[in-house]
């Protein structure tokens, strides 16, 4: 089971969101609830093994640490690392890495080679469509989530999106998933 995977145990209900100041933010809201940044983040229960896997499902403070701290989004150890860069593992045509753009936009933390390995084997769309990275320069680049509109007397939620820590709408978002733009690269093997 992955380990940013979410658990059917940690689902609950969200807090209420209101407008706050010149964003939205909770009716409730606690010191936690915002990084270091003043980003908003999705309150989330923490019961990992806790009912059934939600395969497709990011939950967002393990996927939040393990991108920070470049931790293996299967087991949570550290990221493999060598000479050529940090191991990523994207779902990108391997066939025409010239069509890519020149920097990649993800929300997947990195792996080591072992969970590399054995989530090609086991994942049908990582077997198909997938291509190992080895990745020199990386950075944090914004968050992922739900955007909101001013509303009455609640904000309206627009729908999910990637947003940089630049863009003046991250007041807007209640973020699942920290961004990471990977910059230099290499397309390797497993």
């Amino acid at each position: 089971m992955p380990y940013i995977a979410e658990w059917s145990a940690e689902r609950a209900p969200g807090p209420r969101v209101v407008t706050k100041g010149r964003g939205i933010g909770y009716a409730d809201e606690r010191p936690y609830d915002r990084d270091t940044d003043g980003v908003l983040w999705t309150r989330v229960r923490s019961l990992p093994g806790r009912g059934w896997p939600q395969f497709g499902k990011v939950h967002a403070l393990r996927q939040r640490r393990a991108m920070a701290q470049l931790l293996c989004q299967i087991c949570a150890r550290p990221a493999d690392r060598d000479a050529d860069g940090v191991l990523w593992l994207l779902g990108e045509d391997p066939a025409d890495p010239g069509s890519w753009p020149r920097d990649l936009i993800t929300a997947h933390p990195p792996l080591c080679r072992p969970c590399a390995v054995r989530s090609m084997r086991v994942c049908p769309h990582l077997r198909t469509r997938s291509v190992a990275l080895r990745v020199r320069s990386f950075g944090l680049a914004g968050v992922r989530g739900a955007l909101y509109a001013p509303g009455n007397p609640s904000p309206v939620p627009l729908g999910a999106v990637g947003v940089a820590f630049d863009d003046p709408r991250i007041r807007w978002v209640r973020a699942g998933q920290l961004i990471m733009r990977l910059r230099e690269f290499t397309v390797t093997g497993l």
